[in-house]
């Protein structure tokens, strides 16, 4: 899986829903600062079990959000 494309898929459908960063991080139940680092690429190697609560939250498939 590349991580700029999960990025990019990520920042993507967060704007489509028209959330901030931190809302999508409270839906997910994930700290905020694992987001941004996922969302800006800083985390190279996000948990698959990270990537399910963000599609979750963002109301799309984890295979979209990887593809």
């Amino acid at each position: 899986m590349e991580t700029s494309k999960i990025a990019e898929n990520i920042k993507r459908y967060r704007s489509e829903k028209g959330w901030s960063q931190e809302q999508v991080a409270r839906e997910a139940g994930i700290p905020f600062t694992t987001f941004t680092k996922i969302e800006n690429g800083t985390t190279k190697n996000p948990s698959i079990e990270t990537l399910v609560k963000i599609a979750k939250a963002l109301n799309v498939s984890l295979d979209d959000l990887v593809k």
